[in-house]
């Protein structure tokens, strides 16, 4: 076979082959230097994870964090996920990647068993189109610290429909065992609690279809349950079993009204929201709409009408209808206080994550759409349907998303390449700046003293081993809220937006601005007006706070009464930090 002759047989080989080499080769080039998104990134799970490193709390029982003046361990991140791992045996920007790629192979290996499952012996008709889409769905940017729990999705469906054709206990046991294990690589709030209910619902379904029990799903809901609970334990604990009043219960969930609920749905249905950002906008959406009002139109021209309900490519876009809408009416506040007076111990669980499921969907739709081509057996036909799949991997790829590490990396290495100058943004390393505040801990003689930051999210202390009254934590006490609340009740008097923010969710425990400025944007220039730190020191001080570490010099440090500690900066870090004490 000639080298042309083989290019073209194996074309989608070389295509995904050619863009994960690529990918590897970027991240394994920079590594430390590339830049990873920030925002709900690293200023969250990566601190944390580096912080329970360094304190060796990731298997401690009972013991409290460093961060918010001391929270339970018990609410951070389990030690049994499979991700998590990463960040307990390897250095930190190694276990980020480590995690980049595994959530690549968990895809891609995952799509591509589902399909040879559905597809049998028609699968190496159909392989280009599925090498290529799992190579997509794979790469998608969402949300890092829970893409393996994203891509993992097929999986589950995988199990699932092996379970249900076995006949025999021998052929299940495997099959349940696999079940059980599955939560290792998900996680319950953002996907185990919607795949049990969508179970439920199967259940239902099957038996009315089939006019008997579906006994091995039953079994599976029980069995997954199990899984979860166990490898979840810390979160199950917080949830179920302590009686302590958190932020959950007070954030504002939104209330808008119905009509608004549609029209966030309708945005979620084009676009898809933060952290599940799938790219499938520009062209996925697009090809699949067409695809639907082709597929639908020819079914009521040949008067074949009842086979609508039945094709898959309108059922899965039931799925993602249904989820859309789950997704908007959940900020519509009569529907949602419903399920939190069904289910008190879910008040504040975000029911709109069902949207998370369209990640695989619109793929799987993608799929359904592209393998209808190939079937309608025109020469014209098949070579479009390739071009279509080609694109799509280009796009989630090179299109900038809010967690296209692999693009932003090469967007600001290039741009320092050409220009001749640093971007406005700061690189992993950059961002933690881990040599500055060795130094700096060296200095002070550091040992654990509470600290709080200003001027750079807390994260960058919590990564530094510098245990912090303040932070970024999804659930902690009330009490503590309403603590915090009074400390920075100064600095909201002067910053409505700010106010609203953190009073609305309160998720992130940080010192404000008295005049409404971001003072903890992550850039390389941090440039405020207002250099004054308006807080109420006494109530700061209560909490044992000792240190504020600043990337601002406070104009009004000898009027609070806190000492200039030292000012300290680094080559290998865009910050001059400027070390207060408070007492």
């Amino acid at each position: 076979m000639t080298k042309t002759n083989t290019l073209k047989k194996y074309w989608y080989l070389y295509l995904t082959g050619t863009l994960l080499a690529i990918q590897a080769a970027v991240f394994l080039i920079f590594r430390g230097e590339s830049y990873f998104q920030i925002h709900d990134n690293l200023d969250l799970f990566m601190a944390h994870y580096e912080m329970l490193k360094k304190a060796g709390l990731w298997f401690s029982q009972g013991a409290n964090a460093p961060i918010l003046h001391g929270v339970p361990r018990d609410l951070f991140g389990s030690e049994f996920l499979i991700y998590n791992l990463f960040y307990i045996l390897l250095p930190g920007v190694w276990a980020y990647l480590a995690g980049y790629a595994a959530k690549i192979a968990v895809g891609m290996i995952s799509f591509i068993l589902l399909a040879k499952d559905v597809y049998k012996d028609r699968y190496e008709n159909y392989k280009p189109l599925i090498i290529v889409i799992a190579a997509a769905y794979g790469m998608i940017p969402v949300f890092p610290t829970y893409g393996i729990a994203f891509t993992s999705v097929p999986f589950i469906i995988l199990l699932l429909r092996k379970l249900y054709f076995a006949e025999t206990f021998k052929q299940r046991l495997p099959l349940y065992i696999g079940v059980f294990l599955y939560p290792l690589l998900s996680y319950f709030s953002y996907h185990g609690f919607f795949i049990l209910s969508y179970m439920v619902v199967a259940v239902v379904i099957l038996w009315i279809r089939d006019k008997r029990f579906p006994k091995s799903t039953f079994v599976s809901i029980v069995i997954l349950s199990l899984g979860y609970i166990l490898f979840e334990y810390r979160l199950f604990k917080e949830m179920l079993f302590t009686d302590t009043v958190t932020i959950r219960t007070t954030m504002d969930h939104g209330d808008i009204s119905f009509g608004q609920a549609m029209l966030t749905a309708l945005s979620e249905f084009a676009n898809a929201s933060f952290h599940s950002e799938d790219s499938h906008t520009y062209i996925v959406l697009g090809v699949v709409l067409i695809a639907i009002v082709i597929i639908n139109a020819l079914y009521i021209k040949k008067k074949q009408a009842d086979r609508i309900m039945k094709d898959p490519i309108n059922l899965v876009m039931l799925w993602i209808i249904f989820n859309v809408l789950i997704f908007g009416l959940y900020q519509y506040a009569p529907f949602r206080h419903l399920f939190e007076m069904l289910i008190p111990p879910l008040t504040g669980f975000e029911f709109a994550r069902t949207a998370y499921f369209n990640t695989f969907l619109w793929y799987a739709e993608l799929l359904l759409v592209c393998v209808r081509m190939y079937d309608y057996g025109k020469k014209n036909i098949r070579p479009l349907a390739n071009l279509i799949v080609t694109l799509a991997v280009l796009i989630v790829m090179f299109i900038p998303q809010v967690y296209n590490d692999f693009y932003y990396t090469c967007y600001n290495q290039a741009f320092k390449i050409i220009k001749h100058r640093d971007t406005t943004y700061v690189n992993y390393n950059e961002f933690y700046s881990t040599k500055l505040f060795d130094k700096i801990i060296d200095d002070i003689d550091y040992n654990g003293e509470w600290s709080a930051a200003y001027g750079m999210h807390p994260a960058v202390l919590n990564y530094n081993g510098i245990a912090t009254v303040d932070g970024y934590l999804g659930m902690y006490a009330q009490e503590y809220k309403d603590k915090w609340t009074s400390i920075i009740a100064p600095a909201l008097e002067g910053s409505p937006s700010l106010k609203s923010y953190f009073e609305g969710w309160g998720a992130r425990v940080s010192l404000y601005s008295g005049s409404d400025e971001n003072t903890y944007a992550p850039l390389r220039n941090l440039e405020v007006t207002d250099k004054r730190l308006i807080v109420n020191l006494d109530e700061l001080k209560s909490l044992d706070c000792k240190y504020i570490f600043s990337r601002i010099e406070f104009s009004n440090a000898d009027e609070l009464g806190i000492k200039l500690v030292g000012t300290y900066s680094d080559d290998s870090s865009p910050y001059t930090i400027y070390v207060y004490d408070l007492q």
